[in-house]
This record gives structure tokens, C-alpha cells and sequence, in this order.
């Protein structure tokens, strides 16, 4: 709910008034007043500090690579994803054991990092690594692109979740594919512990159990998330 502020500026005038009565003298002073030409010196420039926009990442936890195409995604798809103060990148290249799930503040420029898993057919031998990704249901495999964040959700097998909408023709069945955000107790740290690695989804972006009530609500809609490889 927005809140209108009025002020009210109250301006008086002041009026100062006075005279004088002067004897006139018995002789006629005539005064001759050399004109001049007044030049006004031009008030000097303002200086016009601009204030830069704060760096994205500066610690450098992202891929400029991966920054500039996320970017150029939320000019690409604006009318999809209308907010713009946060987005999210996953970054397949990296290792499920790593962060790769990265929440950027889009207006003071901090990054969060989550570790976040892949489709089993994406690494069908659980090396750790994403190799291959596909659009196709029933590929288990994770999807490439921009999708726009579509809310808070609840499912009979997931529970808590983030809907989420493809919006390239690398995941635009993510819907059909039930391709969501959501926690599962392979994303959790004592099975990393244990693994050395996360386990694997059907093609979700699954979270530990204690990252996905913070990102849910974070998430919300209308927000990018971006997968690269």
C-alpha cells in the first residue's frame, strides 16, 4: 500500500515603507553621472556529480560470461520478469558440491551463494558434474535459459516449492516437466558430507531443506532465474 505525503508551503510578503522630507537648497546642484556599462560575470558551472550504480559481485563469486548473458536476459524477457531487484543464476559448470546457486541484488550489487543439484540424466554416471541438457520430458535432465519465477507453491510430493515458467525453447516445458524449486534431503549438508557431492533431481532446482524457506519467499514472481552451462 503506498502512502500519498502532502506538504504545505505557507509564503508571506513583507512590506517595508519610509520617507523623507528634504529642505530644498537655494542653489541649483547639477551632477553629471559618467555611465557604465555593468558586465555580470556568468556564475560559474555547477558540477554535476553523477553517482555510479554499485558493482554487481564485487568479490567476484560469478563469470563475467555468466553475469552479461543473465543481463541481457532481463532486457530480453522484461515484460515476463517485471522486478528487477533481485535475480538468480545457477551456474552448471561448477560442481554440485560447490555454491552455484547465486541470489544477486540487482541494487546493491551482493551475491548469496546456495549449492543447488542437477538432473540424474544430466550426469548419468553422478560424477558431480552436469554434462548434458535437454527439454524432452521424462530426459531427468536439468534445462538450460531464462525462466521467470512464478510463486510460492505447495505439491502432494515436493511440499514447499517455487513454480517456475521457461521462457526460451530450452525449457519452455518446464511446466509440463514440473521442472520447480524445492528442498529435498539430497541438497541437505549431511548428505554432502557423506557424498562428497549432492544427489540428483528429476530436472529440478533442489535446495537443502534449511536454504528453500528463505529463497522461497524470496523468489516470489516475476523474478529471472538463469541456468547456463
Amino acid at each position: 500500500m503506498q502512502l500519498s505525503r502532502r506538504s504545505l508551503i505557507l509564503g508571506g510578503t513583507a512590506m517595508l515603507g519610509g520617507c523623507a522630507s528634504v529642505r530644498p537648497s537655494p542653489v541649483a546642484l547639477t551632477a553629471t553621472l559618467p555611465t557604465a556599462t555593468a558586465t555580470l560575470a556568468a556564475p560559474p558551472a555547477l558540477a554535476v556529480t553523477q553517482v555510479p550504480p554499485l558493482p554487481l559481485d564485487p568479490s567476484g563469486f560469478i563469470h563475467k560470461d555468466l553475469m552479461q548473458r543473465a543481463m541481457a536476459a532481463l532486457d530480453i524477457h522484461h515484460r515476463r520478469i517485471p522486478l528487477r531487484d533481485r535475480m538468480y543464476l545457477v551456474d552448471f559448470r561448477r560442481y554440485s558440491g560447490e555454491p552455484r546457486l547465486y541470489e544477486v541484488d540487482l541494487l546493491q550489487g551482493e551475491v548469496n551463494a546456495f549449492r543447488t543439484t542437477h538432473g540424474r540424466g544430466s550426469d548419468p554416471t553422478h560424477s558431480g558434474f552436469a554434462h548434458d541438457f535437454s527439454n524432452t520430458p521424462d530426459s531427468f535432465m536439468s534445462s538450460l535459459g531464462a525462466y521467470a519465477t512464478a510463486g510460492a507453491s505447495w505439491g502432494s510430493q515436493q511440499g514447499a516449492n517455487v513454480l517456475l515458467d521457461g521462457l526460451e525453447y530450452s525449457n519452455d516445458r518446464a511446466r509440463e516437466r514440473a521442472i520447480i524449486v524445492h528442498g529435498a534431503d539430497y541438497a541437505d549438508p549431511d548428505f554432502l558430507a557423506r557424498e562428497g557431492k549432492l544427489g540428483r533431481s528429476y530436472g529440478c532446482f533442489s535446495l537443502s531443506h534449511a536454504d528453500l524457506p528463505t529463497l522461497r519467499e524470496r523468489m516470489g514472481e516475476g523474478r529471472l532465474l538463469f541456468a547456463a552451462s
